[in-house]
């Protein structure tokens, strides 16, 4: 999600400064090095598959990219979802996340979605949905563990997989007539960073979101509650770990917070690691963060009794 200078009030396209475009498009480019430290001399761990393509839409294939762990598996997949406030962004930018997770045993699956504003809400999370049953109906081409599914997202990415995390096929988010008739989109583990959680709580009549939801709270509510995981927490949820800047201007620390408060009184296990210092795009690179949300994730999803029981002689 990129800092929005102003919104055409016509159409709710966001409008940017060439400046902090051209800082925007850095952080996009940053994020991708990840990749940098994620490999190092270990790109053997790992088997990469590239433009695989996951579901058909009108306007094109989507695509995405497979990092699959060497060995037999099955192993435990995570669905790999970038941000770019809905509006721009590649499934390269979390590549150096994806490879992390392969090299701990999991299979990463990064995918690209439709953006605003073309394609509004809820295309975005209709084509996650599609992503991770297209991961469950290929589990054993992909050697992944249908049983064992996670996701993991920054910003606008992070949304998407939270919400993935927190709706089912009754909640009207699916973009199928049937969602009962084929495999669940639910996971067993969500890491989100920089995370928009509740969009109920903008100001009614603010623009910003339009060119995404389709218009202001006050003319489109059920958008922006449709879109807010925070509006659909109950107790069969999944796990989560957050990541969130100390700094952050754009996505204020209340949203994870709040999102955790919630899912504590469901009895949700939660998580909220403060990034020290950093504001929301460079929070997106930070190494800890992201080691953490990975150790989550190989937590909750490998186990590390299996793990030790792997490195035993």
């Amino acid at each position: 999600m990129l800092t929005i200078d102003k919104t055409i009030a016509s159409e709710g396209i966001p409008v940017l400064r060439s400046r902090k475009l051209t800082f925007a498009l850095s952080v996009l480019a940053g994020i991708s090095s990840w990749s940098s430290f994620a490999c190092g001399d270990e790109e053997t761990a790992f088997e990469a598959r590239y433009g695989e393509v996951y579901a058909e839409r009108d306007s094109g294939p989507l695509k995405a990219d497979v990092y699959l762990p060497k060995g037999e598996g099955p192993f435990p997949g995570v669905v790999v979802v970038h941000g770019g406030a809905w509006f721009m962004g590649t499934r390269a930018q979390l590549s150096g996340a994806a490879q992390l997770l392969a090299k701990n045993g999991i299979t990463a699956v990064a995918i690209s979605y439709r953006l605003a504003p073309r394609h509004k809400f809820p295309a975005q999370i209709e084509d996650c949905k599609s992503a991770v049953r297209w991961m469950r109906e290929k589990a054993s081409e992909l050697k992944i563990d249908p049983t064992r599914l996670g996701g993991f997202g920054y910003s606008a990415g992070a949304q998407l997989v939270t919400l993935l995390g927190t709706t089912d096929e009754d909640d009207g988010l699916e973009g199928i007539d049937d969602p009962k008739r084929v495999p669940s989109t639910r996971l067993q583990a969500v890491a989100a960073g920089g995370v928009p959680c509740d969009f109920r709580v903008l100001p009614p009549d603010s623009r910003r979101l339009a060119f995404w939801l389709g218009g202001t709270r006050s003319e489109v509510a059920e958008q922006y509650r449709l879109a807010s995981p925070r509006a659909f927490v109950t107790a069969d949820d999944p796990p989560m770990f957050f990541f969130h800047a100390e700094n952050d201007r754009l996505v204020p620390m209340e949203s994870p917070e709040a999102m955790c408060d919630s899912l504590a009184e469901v009895g949700i296990p939660n998580e909220l690691y403060v990034v020290p210092r950093l504001g929301h795009n460079f929070a997106a690179m930070d190494r800890t963060a992201l080691n953490k949300s990975v150790d989550f994730l190989v937590d909750q999803l490998v186990g590390r009794d299996r793990i030790a029981a792997k490195e035993e002689p």
